[in-house]
């Protein structure tokens, strides 16, 4: 399963995470962000991603950190099993894209839930509550790019309800 899983996730991810670099090139950086160390251009493969296992099931984290255009990265892959979540609908400051690349389940974006299958993309902009859920039977697969765009200035949190429902 996991040998299918590698194979669809790494496209995936290669097609997420090239849209979201060559969208956001050019977007100027303040001079603290351009001290700090940028991501270099590598592959990553499977194995060597850094493995987070949970009871719903795992992550693989690919890269973390800044780009020329993007702060606050992350790129990622999860296998979440039937009947279970990450972590419930959740909000926060960067913007996301999620990439369903196997299974099926729920999404929850904005308080309304609808079926999620194979192929779905999820946008998010920043503070918006969202969420996935495995409702199927197999495991449910997904690729994360979470980040926040250097030279925009980041929306403050818009109220003081909290960040996970």
């Amino acid at each position: 399963m996991f040998t299918k899983a590698r194979k669809l996730i790494w496209s995936a991810a290669l097609c997420a995470v090239g849209f979201t670099v060559a969208l956001l090139m050019g977007y100027p950086s303040d001079a603290a962000e351009a001290k700090a160390e940028l991501l270099k251009s590598k592959v990553v493969n499977w194995d060597a991603a850094q493995l987070l296992q949970a009871d719903w099931g795992q992550m693989r984290v690919y890269f973390r950190g800044q780009t020329a255009g993007t702060k606050d990265v992350l790129t990622a892959a999860a296998v979440v099993e039937p009947g279970k979540a990450v972590h419930r609908a959740h909000r926060h400051a960067q913007e996301e894209y999620l990439v369903l690349v196997a299974g099926s389940g729920t999404w929850s974006l904005a308080g309304k839930e609808f079926p999620a299958a194979r192929g779905d993309i999820l946008y998010v902009e920043p503070w918006v509550y969202h969420g996935l859920t495995n409702t199927g039977d197999e495991p449910l697969i997904f690729v994360v790019v979470r980040y926040n765009p250097k030279g925009v200035e980041i929306p403050p949190k818009p109220d003081n309800r909290p960040n996970e429902l």
